[in-house]
């Protein structure tokens, strides 16, 4: 059962946009970050078209960086947390272009640059734009409950991220390559807890991880840095456990976590960040970032997703997790 795959066409990094909210904003990687919104709300009437807004200015800042208008834009990828992924449709409505609707929960930037990466690797297409977002506000409302109820949030809760992340692949230009990318497989420990969901999420990083060692025939010290999607701070020990344990893998220093940096300790998230705009801020704007200050050449992201609804929590399911990865060359 192959996972891993190398594109015949290596896609540039044409372009990126990194949008973060307020409290985004006073965290780790707030330098990098192209917009920081100075509230929630964004000026608008609900929090659910704050989040449409956020979607809308990191693809424009993408946009801007690839030198492209909507016009020219070929294809448009990605998703959201929301019911029916509606940041993403509405966004897509003012865009214009040709869309793929998808939904991968916070795997989902991950999962955007692969559809982009086969489109455009596989000669089908000149650009593709790949975008996720989540939203703090939005998340509560629809995955636990209503912020207004001041419910308590135990110690394995983390904040979902309000912010936003685009990137322009595209079959010429100048910037780094997606060299590899690992299609993850849909891992399920029986973990219910809906607020505990770096466990489980964890044995899905771990299994595509091991996949992509496996297949790639590049070692772990081959990339600069290793960054899972939003694991969190349990989510991230549970991970370095499973990989050595199970699979004899011991990535070191080598290993991070977008959720369990992007928010400093002082600012109380809990066991960290989560969402989908989680590892889209983190990717397109501090890791890219540092590729094109010169600081990283190769960077595997592995963005991870909880794959559960409202729905199936009030069922008594478990959540199934899934993890995929993406390997960008300068």
């Amino acid at each position: 059962m192959k996972q891993t795959y190398a594109p015949a066409i290596l896609p540039v990094v044409a372009g990126y946009g990194s949008v973060a909210g307020p409290k985004e904003g006073k965290g780790r990687f707030a330098k990098y970050f192209d917009v920081i919104m100075s509230d929630d709300s964004v000026g608008q009437p609900s929090y659910e078209k704050a989040e449409g807004m956020l979607y809308l200015t990191a693809a424009q800042q993408a946009l801007g960086r690839a030198g492209l208008t909507p016009e020219q834009l070929c294809c448009m990828a990605g998703g959201d947390l929301l019911n029916q992924i509606i940041s993403s449709g509405y966004s897509a409505r003012e865009m214009g272009a040709p869309f793929l609707g998808l939904y991968g929960a916070c795997s989902t930037m991950a999962e955007s640059l692969i559809a982009g990466t086969l489109l455009v690797g596989g000669g089908f297409t000149d650009n593709v734009l790949c975008v996720t977002s989540s939203h703090f506000s939005t998340a509560e409302r629809q995955f636990r409950m209503p912020l207004e109820m001041g419910g308590q949030r135990p110690p394995t809760a983390q904040w979902t991220v309000t912010g936003s992340g685009a990137t322009v692949l595209a079959k010429a230009g100048s910037g780094p390559h997606v060299t590899r990318f690992t299609i993850g497989r849909v891992v399920d420990y029986g973990v219910s807890d809906a607020n505990n969901m770096g466990a489980a999420m964890a044995p899905a990083a771990a299994d595509t991880l091991a996949a992509h060692f496996r297949e790639s025939g590049v070692t772990p010290d081959y990339y600069d840095c290793i960054y899972t999607g939003d694991l969190g701070h349990l989510g991230l020990h549970l991970l370095r456990d499973i990989l050595r344990a199970d699979y004899g893998l011991d990535l070191g220093d080598q290993l991070h976590d977008c959720g369990d940096e992007i928010f400093l300790p002082e600012q109380d998230t809990h066991c960290g960040g989560s969402g989908c705009g989680c590892a889209a801020v983190t990717f397109n704007g501090y890791l890219l970032k540092r590729m094109k200050y010169g600081e990283l050449r190769r960077i595997l992201l592995v963005a991870t997703g909880a794959l559960m609804s409202t729905t199936s929590s009030q069922q008594g399911e478990s959540i199934p997790g899934v993890a995929h990865a993406v390997a960008v060359e300068a």
